[in-house]
């Protein structure tokens, strides 16, 4: 196992998942305070980094495309300090953050995940019902409805038609984009056949983003929408087609020798690895990065792995 606590929060891998607490200083950003605890499972990532710097370093998770709705519905565009899968790291702790970073890739390593794209969402989203306010609105969102409700900042000819209510069935698209300079950010709502969409401004679906604090916020209604509607790497619905003839079985003693050969190819590459890892963990030990409760829960959770290969 490995774990790092820092004022931001705490990371801990268990060989399985990242666990992310947020810290509870009152510097931690809004979104990671309102997300939570977070649970990352080893399927869902496509890497993980530490990134020095001069004061701190940064420890960073990189996901699979399509694996999570948070990070699908912002598009990488959330601020480094509301970002739930980054975590800041004092120059002190660099040796564990650089031990948790080497503990993860060697399990990506052995269970040899995929990088590319997930078809599913692998993580939930944030829980519902939830309701955030910023901008021009209040957006709020119960995994059926999502709710508009306007404050006085609303343009006069959007407010007049009063607080909208649309259906999850009716929606063809969200897209959250935060404020960036002189230019406001947005929450919008697609509805399916629509046949024109005005600016934000005066968009009865849109919620306008002027770029203060709380506008994070909006991303995870766009997230908890975003988990609700069709994935966008899933496999299509097969067409009708005629039943494909079923191939005569082959006599299982032609098939079982390939097969013998291969499971056991992959469990000598996953011996030696897991082997590997131990002489690597014993050196960390006898270096002094890792204390001896660390090295021995490390230790456990390669003997773990061992065994289930």
């Amino acid at each position: 196992m490995a774990e790092i606590t820092q004022r931001d929060g705490a990371w801990t891998f268990d060989g399985e998942s990242v666990r992310i607490v947020p810290g509870r200083d009152k510097s931690v950003h809004l979104v990671r305070q309102a997300l939570g605890e977070l649970t990352v499972p080893l399927e869902a990532l496509a890497g993980v980094a530490y990134e020095p710097g001069r004061k701190s370093g940064r420890l960073r998770l990189r996901l699979r495309p399509g694996a999570d709705p948070l990070a699908q519905a912002t598009g990488g565009k959330l601020p480094d300090a509301a970002d739930p899968y980054q975590l800041s790291v004092d120059a002190d702790r660099t040796g564990v953050a650089e031990y948790l970073v080497d503990e993860v890739r060697q399990a990506l390593l052995l269970d040899q995940v995929p990088s590319g794209p997930s078809d599913r969402y692998l993580l939930p989203g944030p829980p519902v019902p939830l309701s955030a306010t910023a901008g021009d609105a209040t957006a709020s969102f119960d995994g059926e409805r999502i709710r508009l409700e306007w404050n006085w900042k609303t343009e006069e000819s959007k407010k007049s038609g009063g607080p909208r209510t649309i259906p999850l069935e009716d929606l063809a698209e969200v897209e959250w984009f935060p404020a960036a300079g002189l230019e406001n950010g947005f929450l919008r709502f697609t509805v399916a056949k629509a046949t024109a969409t005005a600016a934000p401004k005066y968009d009865p679906h849109a919620v306008v983003l002027y770029g203060f604090r709380k506008d994070p916020l909006m991303a995870l209604v766009a997230a908890a929408v975003t988990a609700r509607l069709p994935h966008p790497f899933a496999p299509p619905e097969p067409a009708d087609a005629p039943p494909v003839p079923t191939p005569a079985p082959t006599p299982a003693l032609d098939a079982a020798p390939a097969e013998r050969t291969e499971t056991e190819g992959d469990g000598d590459a996953d011996h030696d690895a897991l082997l590997r890892r131990l002489r690597e963990l014993g050196d960390l030990h006898r270096s002094g990065v890792l204390t001896e409760e660390e090295f021995t829960t490390a230790k456990q959770a390669v003997l773990r792995r061992f065994s289930r290969h």
